[in-house]
């Protein structure tokens, strides 16, 4: 990045007698009559793959149709100062503008006790009996007055277990705690729940400190009730039950919901969405399954390859444009955050498309026996013996040592996709980001290998589709178009 910032300065001398001077992009094939160029700052372009050879060459002649949308795009100059390079550090800068405003998310896992005993589960999860796997009020305060030193004016507290409600008293003391220490800061709160334990009283507390809900449906009620597992076999009713309490109670746009593909659900995206529509829902996650916790020890139940997920993913997301043609309103949320990246220069909140990785710069996870880590997925791999991501506990650390005195400036370092192997030469760069705990996990390797990484061929791929929609079908791409705004 550093030698092409210093090239930017030269254009001029490259001008000779070009019709016009390149800036930095990437390129690569959409398919096999197109390329696909973007620029530092995401914006892309589309052109044939035989104009690519006279384009870098600089022989397109500058009455070629195609200039001005090189010029527009910032792809190309015709002009000999330096407009184009001032604009392009403009978008980056509001693109990266999340660094300035670091660790806004901040996770507490208040007990790893719960009645599902879900196949896909990330967590190492515990009966319902076993309270000493609950946070207790010394450490919940601890993590609050350590959260409290972050320097982002919003933050954004979510409980997660487990099952949160089984220690809903630690979240009201939480909640109560920060609200009352907070000073200026800008607070958000979320429980992700399973929705089995909640009660009018839980209901009147949410209500009072304007809590949201985020629950998990997973589809129609025996696809739910497969991956779900609970005692009494009525995991899907209970949910239904309680998004209804909840939406009754706190507001139809404060309850939320996510879904997780397992090979039970490869053959059904059509009656997935349809449930979420039934139910009133105007989006839907179409989630990959993550490799951690009892999902790895059940992969063989529960497990498929990216190719089969691909092709989930593709006809869920055509079934939502043909929705959406239909006039019933829904989004699909990956969907969206990419479009955002893609279509806009705002930046994203969503950790695992961030360069450097969001692990511990956007988000930390406090953990119910007071460890701290950088992410919930390296959470989830210190339950299974691998403590890598583990930063330091609420008990014995300050602010800064969290930051200083553990791996995550090493982390950061080593998860710009501007610099790393395979991803500083893609034309999707701009748009991805860097998934240290997924590599560590599956390949061995912080950096990974991109050739045979899962999370970068199911990424690419995605975006490859979305670029195609965009270009070659105006109906989608109008409504592809909105979910980005």
């Amino acid at each position: 990045m550093t030698k092409l910032a210093a090239g930017f300065k030269q254009i001029g001398h490259y001008r000779i007698s070009d019709p016009y001077s390149l800036l930095p992009f990437r390129f690569m094939r959409l398919d096999a009559g197109r390329h696909v160029l973007t620029n530092m700052a995401g914006q892309h372009l589309v052109v044939p793959a035989g104009i690519m050879p006279e384009l870098v060459e600089r022989r397109l002649p500058t009455g070629h149709p195609l200039v001005p949308d090189l010029e527009a795009g910032h792809f190309v100059t015709q002009g000999a100062d330096d407009v184009h390079l001032e604009l392009l550090a403009a978008q980056i800068r509001t693109r990266q503008a999340r660094l300035a405003d670091m660790t806004a998310l901040h996770m507490f896992v208040v007990s790893l006790r719960c009645d599902h005993s879900c196949g896909y589960c990330q967590v190492s999860r515990v009966s319902e009996d076993r309270k000493a796997f609950d946070m207790t009020p010394k450490t919940a305060d601890r993590a609050v007055d350590l959260m409290l030193r972050s320097p982002s004016r919003q933050l954004k507290v979510e409980f997660q277990g487990g099952e949160p409600l089984l220690n809903f008293p630690v979240i009201q003391r939480i909640v109560e705690r920060t609200k009352k220490r907070a000073g200026e800061q800008d607070l958000a709160f979320v429980i992700a729940t399973n929705l089995a334990f909640v009660t009018d009283e839980i209901l009147d507390f949410c209500a009072a400190h304007q809590i949201c809900i985020s629950t998990s449906l997973d589809g129609p009620p025996e696809l739910h009730n497969t991956n779900r597992p609970r005692p009494g076999k009525d995991a899907h009713a209970r949910t239904i039950d309680g998004i209804n309490r909840c939406r009754a109670r706190l507001g139809h746009d404060r309850v939320s919901a996510l879904m997780t593909c397992t090979a039970s659900s490869l053959a059904q995206p059509e009656a997935i969405i349809d449930e979420y529509v039934r139910h009133g829902f105007q989006e839907i996650f179409l989630r990959y399954i993550s490799p951690y916790g009892f999902a790895v020890r059940a992969a063989n139940k529960v497990g498929y390859e990216t190719e089969q997920f691909l092709e989930f993913y593709r006809r869920g997301l055509a079934n939502i444009l043909n929705l959406n043609g239909e006039g019933v309103r829904m989004r699909e949320v990956y969907a969206s955050i990419l479009l955002r990246r893609m279509l806009t220069s705002q930046p994203t909140g969503y950790v695992d498309l961030q360069s450097p990785a969001g692990a511990g710069l956007s988000a930390l996870v406090y953990n119910y026996n007071g460890e701290v880590y950088a992410s919930d997925e390296g959470r989830m791999l210190a339950e299974m013996g691998d403590k890598t991501f583990h930063l330091g506990s609420v008990h014995h650390s300050t602010w800064e040592s969290l930051f200083l005195d553990s791996p995550l400036l090493d982390m950061a370092d080593r998860t710009m996709t501007e610099g790393l192997p395979g991803c500083s030469e893609c034309a999707f760069q701009p748009w991805c980001g860097s998934d240290r705990v997924f590599h560590h996990a599956t390949q061995g390797d912080a950096v990974g290998h991109r050739p045979t990484s899962a999370f970068c061929r199911r990424n690419m791929e995605i975006m490859r589709h979305l670029v195609r929609l965009l270009e070659d079908d105006p109906a989608a791409a109008e409504i592809l178009r909105g979910w980005a705004r």
